[in-house]
């Protein structure tokens, strides 16, 4: 008998007795209930489980000209073709073949001070993704390469060192953080007077020595509908839903009641502050973009010899390394976990790990359990399905190309990959 056979037949098995008794008044069905919604979530969980193990991945790196005259937006266009929601369209590509939203992995690789650009995709995704790469940026080589993080075999107690960093949003979703529009760069303007927010990390990764790698990751797939609206207990929906609610409470702000009998209110705009128009319109122009769930890490590691320590830089790098993208007045970065703890000497040793476990360490400290267990997030490219499941943000279309986008000729990095010469145009046998 093949697992999908023991799992079909258990839960028809105990369906069959749950209905009995409920139709002939058994008061038994109780644990047959259980059992079946047990051996749904199994199987759920083997299908997925099956389905990720079989996927074909590929690792492209894209190299750019010395100059590039193209906005943000290019890029934005590129990301928007990574909005892959059609694998799970139907009950029986979902709950039979175990099929899920497709994700990629954008990432921006400093391997002793040479910048990288990669994107993680599935192979079946490859062609359409190089195809509107080199329709924005027809003078770009793209080329398959091995996996960079394959090269490093972390471990405890080895020949490499490490510090890691997760990031989450400061507040719900649809507040924007600062994008590439707030910085001018959606304008027409000379190359020196142009401010683009990527430059600091670009600079940062090219600043590293030998034998010092940094590597940023952002894993993205197409959102979809996962908030209970409020007041609907069946009916789900996306940042644009939680969007509309952010800004009725903001407008709420602005109603007065004319009457005592005047339940509602009216709305004044004219009692609305500078910043609150300014966060509507803001909450606006986000949320008319596609949303992606989003999560974002960051590794700083290297051989013993050239590691730099906890009490050196490379701690603050990866805490500030997404700064200049935070807003005052709308969203902003946050840590949601860093692999190192400076509170007390003991902190390593007896404290509550995330969720309230208690725990007490013997011979392993807890920094480095923790850089372990991010490493291999980091290498497995884990972070929406089991076994590493985390809780996603959401972030638009025009954030997530302020994060990820080519920078042109604004970033002097001498170390940066840039090629030398120019292509007239993309390859002629790219496929269709």
């Amino acid at each position: 008998m093949t697992i999908i056979d023991f799992f079909f037949n258990s839960f028809i098995g105990a369906f069959q007795f749950t209905y009995f008794q409920l139709t002939h008044g058994g008061t038994a069905w109780v644990l047959p209930l259980v059992f079946s919604i047990f051996a749904w979530k199994a199987w759920v969980y083997y299908i997925n489980a099956e389905y990720l193990h079989n996927l074909k991945w590929t690792l492209i790196e894209i190299r750019l000209p010395k100059e590039i005259r193209r906005s943000p937006l290019a890029m934005e266009i590129v990301l928007n073709s990574l909005h892959q929601t059609g694998k799970t369209g139907s009950f029986y590509k979902k709950y039979w073949l175990g099929q899920l939203r497709p994700t990629f992995s954008l990432e921006i690789v400093s391997i002793e001070g040479k910048v990288h650009f990669f994107i993680r995709t599935l192979e079946e995704f490859r062609n359409t993704l190089e195809s509107y790469i080199y329709a924005q940026y027809p003078e770009a080589e793209i080329a398959t390469v091995p996996d960079y993080a394959e090269r490093v075999s972390y471990t405890i107690g080895g020949r490499w060192y490490m510090n890691g960093i997760e990031f989450v949003l400061s507040k719900p979703d649809p507040y924007p953080i600062k994008t590439y529009i707030d910085y001018g760069m959606d304008k027409s303007l000379k190359e020196e007077e142009k401010i683009d927010p990527i430059t600091p990390t670009i600079e940062v990764m090219g600043s590293l020595k030998k034998g010092e790698q940094l590597w940023l990751q952002i894993i993205v797939r197409a959102a979809t509908d996962r908030f209970r609206l409020p007041g609907k207990w069946f009916k789900k929906g996306n940042y644009k839903d939680e969007a509309e609610e952010e800004i009725k409470k903001i407008k709420a702000l602005a109603t007065v009641k004319t009457l005592a009998t005047d339940t509602e209110g009216k709305f004044n705009i004219n009692l609305l502050t500078p910043i609150q128009k300014d966060v509507i319109e803001a909450l606006g122009r986000n949320t008319d973009k596609l949303g992606f769930d989003a999560g974002i890490r960051a590794i700083y590691i290297s051989e013993k010899d050239s590691y730099r320590g906890a009490s050196s830089a490379n701690i603050p790098t990866l805490i500030n390394i997404m700064k200049q993208y935070n807003s005052a007045n709308l969203n902003s970065f946050k840590i949601s976990y860093l692999s190192s703890f400076d509170n007390f000497p003991w902190s390593d040793y007896i404290g509550f790990r995330r969720g309230g476990l208690f725990y007490i360490n013997i011979g392993i400290k807890e920094t480095e359990r923790l850089r372990l267990r991010l490493f291999k997030l980091y290498r497995r490219r884990g972070y929406f399905y089991s076994p590493y499941p985390h809780k996603p943000f959401v972030l638009s279309s025009e954030e997530l190309a302020t994060i990820y986008h080519f920078p042109g000729g604004v970033s002097g990095t001498p170390s940066f990959e840039r090629i030398e010469s120019k292509k007239s145009e993309p390859p002629v046998n790219l496929p269709v």
